[in-house]
């Protein structure tokens, strides 16, 4: 069955659709280099879009072709772009600047307002946000949540993967020693009511949690990540997980003195990999 209403928008994007002719000049100097590229509009202080790529010119020269970026490409004006030593500095350099100028047609990596963990409290798993706890340093905790919804959606599919209860995951109210409801059902393997040991219990639990442990920052102080391109060398400045900034030498690194503003989650799922891998020369500083 054709879906008319969907072709009918598609054929009226198409048809307004012009190439934007206006724009073509910015095109001329952009590099087939790594980095972070802005769509802007009449405004001097609010941006249209905010892209990163491995090659800016061939990035942009896509949105030209994009029948559905026809509106944003309609209000831009001009395009600017920095160059990042790879892909691992376009991405934080991205992220940054996306929150920092809130661009009009970016949908991701905007605030993280309910970001929340799970966190074992007495054996059992509890949800804590971001805003009450620094998650780079604290321990034991497991998973990273937009919302509560998220988190416990996550720790009943364990429950279901594992035959755990959730009278004891504190998903289900029950009285000491009898029995939750998923027992009779055969889902849960009954520590709620002495079929199985609490211990064992526990243990499936912990295994299945420290699939999503978070990392606490293992190092003293900031660190500075190496990350060396084809045509310059950056040094990323990193603490507790949030970046602070990008520069060439390494004397230039003590003048990146931004306080941070709490748990930063771009930040970690960027990072996380890069810095434990051991792929990337790094200097604490």
């Amino acid at each position: 069955m054709v879906n008319r209403s969907s072709s009918r928008l598609e054929f009226d994007a198409a048809a307004i659709y012009e190439y934007p002719e206006h724009l073509r000049d910015w095109l001329n100097g952009l590099p087939a280099l790594p980095g972070v590229y802005t769509f802007h509009g009449e405004s001097e202080t609010l941006p249209l879009y905010i892209g990163k790529s491995i090659n800016l010119r061939s990035r942009v020269m896509a949105h030209f072709r994009t029948v559905e970026e026809a509106k944003m490409l309609r209000q831009a004006r001009r395009i600017t772009w920095v160059t990042t030593a790879g892909d691992l500095g376009a991405l934080l350099l991205e992220a940054q600047m996306i929150k920092q100028q809130q661009p009009l047609f970016n949908k991701r990596l905007r605030h993280n307002r309910q970001l929340c963990s799970l966190q074992l409290q007495h054996n059992s798993p509890q949800v804590v946000y971001a805003r009450d706890l620094d998650f780079s340093t604290s321990p034991n905790l497991f998973g990273l949540f937009q919302n509560r919804h998220a988190a416990l959606e996550t720790l009943r599919n364990i429950a279901d993967e594992q035959r755990l209860c959730h009278g004891l995951l504190g998903l289900e109210n029950i009285s000491n020693g009898r029995a939750c409801f998923r027992s009779a059902l055969k889902r849960c393997g009954g520590a709620c009511c002495g079929r199985e040991s609490v211990a064992d219990h526990q243990m499936r639990l912990l295994a299945a949690l420290e699939r999503l442990r978070l990392i606490c920052w293992p190092w003293q102080g900031p660190v500075g990540l190496i990350e060396t391109g084809s045509h310059q060398t950056q040094i990323h400045v990193i603490d507790h997980w949030f970046y602070l900034g990008s520069v060439e030498r390494l004397e230039e690194a003590a003048g990146l003195k931004q306080v941070r503003s709490g748990f930063d989650h771009d930040g970690y799922k960027i990072l996380c990999g890069p810095l434990l891998s051991g792929n990337y020369p790094l200097v604490p500083l």
